[in-house]
């Protein structure tokens, strides 16, 4: 998760509060302090923080609780808020056609984030055209193409030009038709007159709608003097910050960025293609305090499997039926394999932070991509019937997978399980009206089926 040693911190502070018998004068002032070190080791501006802990002092001794809040709660809320407010500093990107250039220093991102930008758009629906204007970096065209065709976006490029004004010019011209068109620009060691002078003109030809800055996080509070140089240069309208995942210096790039004009736009938040989040902070604040953030996980949901939903219909009807093979199991793991990472999906749920530690996600992923390697061995019969895996059937999958017999014996024994609670789910009446509104009425044969079986085979 983005800033897990920040997250900790903070949910630390809420079980300080959950914990405690009374809400008083010592418990805020305590609070304070933790809430004080928890920003301080994050690297956010000492300035920012001792402003947001004094809100926090004030707002709690002074403000009354809402109508059915306890103090407790209150205290969490204006928490809350004051972290939203330190990081809310204008309205996402918005999905409408639209020209996006992308400026930034050398080996912030630029090219790599032009990729995510465009990933992000296809799956929202548009169509993307990117252009190559980085004249200087020899390899910047080669990586934006594979890029582009890892998303499935045109790229435009003029290698061997040394005009990066006219490379704009003819994309602008190639990419009419496209309802979303990214110019990935050079970049420099520093914010040289010659680069500012490049960006200044390719500004003025491309009329660009978002003149986005792509900044690593490492540079931390620097990313505040970054942001306002370039800015100066090109009226810069947003900002993607890279390698948020894994990096203490995050909290300050935030806080950073967030008191300049520009709005953070978008977190780079891993090496995968997809790994690019637009901001909201409030979404994010609650994720970092274990509230979870389910809207994310419903969107992305709708996106990434939006191309198997006919799957999920099946696997939905077979569970109303109480049928549930080794298919259907394949089909859901499939499914959260696509949306990502298991220590990523957790992170969008409330409450799941506390269980982190009690949970080795890295060894749960483990055991889900060798589950599939086992069900690659089986023959469709197999796990369409998984009843006939018994004895040589069991170690002949075993040898095809390259497990033990007692990995074959594991996942089946994980397949009962799951069958018993999909039965459970077919079994309860409100479930079943729920899917059958979400999927549509039930074939008339399967619901004789499902009658006459009193909810299981």
């Amino acid at each position: 998760m983005v800033l897990d040693g920040l997250g900790k911190s903070l949910r630390g502070v809420l079980d300080r509060i959950n914990s405690s018998a009374a809400i008083d004068e010592n418990l805020i002032k305590d609070v304070c302090k933790e809430l004080q070190r928890a920003l301080l080791q994050a690297d956010v501006n000492v300035q920012l923080v001792l402003k947001l802990t004094n809100n926090v002092k004030i707002r709690s001794l002074n403000e009354k609780p809402a109508a059915g809040k306890s103090a407790k709660q209150h205290v969490t809320r204006i928490i809350y808020e004051e972290l939203v407010n330190l990081l809310k500093n204008g309205e996402p990107i918005a999905l409408k056609p639209q020209t996006i250039m992308l400026v930034g220093l050398y080996g912030q991102g630029k090219t790599t984030s032009a990729g995510k930008l465009a990933n992000y758009f296809i799956k929202k629906g548009f169509s993307v055209g990117l252009i190559g204007a980085d004249v200087y970096r020899p390899a910047a065209l080669d990586q934006l193409k594979q890029l582009g065709a890892k998303v499935g976006a045109e790229v435009y490029g003029e290698p061997g030009q040394k005009d990066a004004v006219k490379i704009v010019k003819d994309g602008l011209e190639k990419f009419a038709d496209k309802k979303i068109r990214i110019i990935d620009t050079s970049g420099r060691h520093a914010l040289e007159d010659d680069l500012i002078e490049e960006i200044i003109g390719i500004s003025k030809v491309a009329h660009a709608e978002e003149r986005i800055l792509v900044l690593d996080s490492q540079v931390g509070q620097q990313a505040g003097p970054q942001a306002d140089a370039f800015n100066k240069a090109v009226d810069v309208t947003g900002v993607i910050l890279t390698k948020m995942d894994g990096t203490a210096k995050g909290g300050g790039a935030l806080s950073a960025v967030a008191t300049t004009n520009a709005r953070i736009v978008f977190l780079g938040v891993g090496e995968h293609i997809r790994d690019l989040e637009a901001f909201d902070a409030d979404r994010f604040i609650s994720r970092l305090l274990g509230m979870g953030d389910l809207a994310s996980l419903v969107e992305i949901a709708r996106e990434e499997m939006a191309d198997e939903e006919e799957d999920m219909e099946a696997i939905a009807r077979n569970m109303m039926t109480g049928r549930f093979t080794l298919n259907d199991m394949y089909a859901q793991m499939k499914a959260v394999k696509k949306m990502g990472a298991l220590k990523k999906l957790v992170g969008l749920l409330p409450g799941m932070n506390k269980m982190e530690d009690k949970i080795d996600l890295d060894a749960s992923q483990a055991r889900l991509d060798q589950y599939k390697v086992i069900m690659d061995s089986m023959t469709m019969q197999e796990k369409d019937e998984p009843n006939l895996i018994k004895g040589k059937r069991i170690e002949r999958i075993a040898r095809g997978a390259g497990v033990t017999t007692a990995d074959v014996k594991e996942l089946l024994k994980q397949y009962n399980n799951s069958k018993k609670m999909m039965g459970a789910v077919g079994k309860d009446r409100k479930m079943r009206k729920k899917m059958q509104k979400q999927f549509g009425a039930m074939d008339p044969e399967a619901l004789k089926e499902f009658q006459n079986s009193g909810g299981s085979e």
